[in-house]
Order: structure tokens, then sequence, then C-alpha cells
């Protein structure tokens, strides 16, 4: 069954960094991707969470470009 948090992270994830290619992606729009991204932690399979991690990855250098 695939894990439907874990989908939420990831769209939020894609639409903060879409979202900051466009325009200035606000700090609640990060707040938000990291906040799908814990949630979607703790039900996720090993593999989910490797993904997840990398999606934490990816905020953090965004964060750190901005």
């Amino acid at each position: 069954m695939e894990n439907n948090l874990f989908q939420q992270a990831k769209n939020a994830v894609t639409n903060f960094m879409n979202a900051q290619g466009n325009t200035n992606a606000s700090q609640t729009d990060q707040q938000a991707a990291q906040n799908a991204i814990q949630e979607a932690y703790n039900q996720a399979s090993p593999e989910e969470k490797q993904q997840l991690q990398q999606l934490e990855q990816q905020l953090k250098q965004r964060n750190q470009l901005s």
C-alpha cells in the first residue's frame, strides 16, 4: 500500500521547489514541506525513509542558497 503521507511530503517539497524557482517561496512554505516530511517519516518504509532524507537534504541545500 502506498504511503499517502509519503506522497504528500514529496508533493510539498516539489511545490516548494517550484515556487522558489518562480518567486520567493515563503518560510511558511518551507516549514510546511519540512512538517510533511516529519509526519511521513513516522509511517515510512526503510526505502521511503531514505527518500525522505534526500528530500530533507534538498530543502536544506535550497535554504542555504537563498
